[in-house]
């Protein structure tokens, strides 16, 4: 199975692993689509790895996706998920670097 690891850097001053995102027979862009879309709060939270939030289904939670950064846990205990994957981040597919783009992904040289 391919792999896209997921490396936040748009509003951090070091970028930061947070995530591996198993793509299957998916290639190109296709598999960067995918791994994006998995690391987007949409419904939900794509990296608060429970199939329900409370007492609503997270239509975010996806098998395919391993968290690595350690989640924020504040003063009060309660546990913050990631951000969304944002233009400026970036994405590793297959030894090749990839930056979100405005649209679709720029290969990094």
């Amino acid at each position: 199975m391919t792999q896209v690891a997921v490396i936040h850097a748009a509003f951090e001053e070091t970028p930061n692993t947070v995530a591996f995102v198993e793509v299957g027979d998916r290639t190109g862009d296709e598999a960067l689509e995918y791994a994006y879309r998995w690391t987007n709060n949409v419904m939900g939270s794509w990296s608060i790895k429970k199939e329900y939030l409370g007492d609503h289904e997270n239509g975010d939670y996806n098998e395919d996706v391993t968290v690595m950064a350690p989640l924020h846990v504040d003063e009060n205990g309660q546990e913050w998920g990631h951000r969304s994957t944002s233009m400026g981040d970036m994405m590793l597919l297959d030894g090749v670097k990839y930056k979100v783009a405005a649209f679709g992904f720029e290969e990094l040289v």
